[in-house]
């Protein structure tokens, strides 16, 4: 448990430091910390499947932000206050109100926690223990009940870590 508090601190200092680095590459690599954190707390949760995806999605997107870092400035540029940067403030945050009212109103359709949505989550509760041995049930279900759902996941995964290692490529194709 106690390494749970320490990745959360480790986390937590990542992303103070993000947010005050005034050199935008550092501030990315702090960022990238609290995501590499994020995935050794799946893992230390036994939850590998979480980890494996937060692990593309947090290389990948370290790699993408590294590469239009490196394109522009390094150093951070603050834009003065200004009635443009004033309204699109005023409207994200009505955004956010109106998106915090519908999700409210979708609530209300939803069962209590707890009770199942599906007829499937019974046999899964009932007998994930007995068939798998495995502690973690969630685990369980993702990767020996549905392996085959989980393996397309991961290809899924793969294909788009080609395909932006492709956009991203410096050298062209010889012709």
């Amino acid at each position: 448990m106690i390494e749970l508090y320490l990745l959360l601190i480790l986390m937590i200092l990542g992303a103070i430091i993000a947010l005050e680095s005034r050199n935008l590459l550092s501030a990315i690599i702090s960022l990238g910390i609290v995501g590499f954190g994020l995935t050794l707390i799946f893992l230390v949760l036994q939850a590998p499947d979480l980890a494996i995806v937060q692990i593309v999605v947090e290389t990948l997107s370290l790699i993408i932000l590294i590469a239009a870092i490196l394109k522009t400035t390094r150093e951070d540029t603050t834009e003065e206050w200004g009635a443009k940067k004033i309204f699109l403030y005023l409207g994200g945050l009505a955004f956010l109100v109106i998106f915090l009212i519908s999700v409210k109103g979708a609530l209300k359709f939803l069962p209590p926690f707890g009770e199942p949505l599906m007829r499937m989550a019974g046999p899964y509760l009932k007998l994930g223990l007995e068939k798998t041995g495995a502690a973690n049930l969630v685990a369980a279900v993702i990767l020996d009940f549905r392996g085959y759902d989980t393996l397309g996941e991961a290809a899924v995964l793969f294909t788009a870590a080609m395909g932006v290692i492709a956009v991203l490529r410096k050298i062209g194709r010889k012709n």
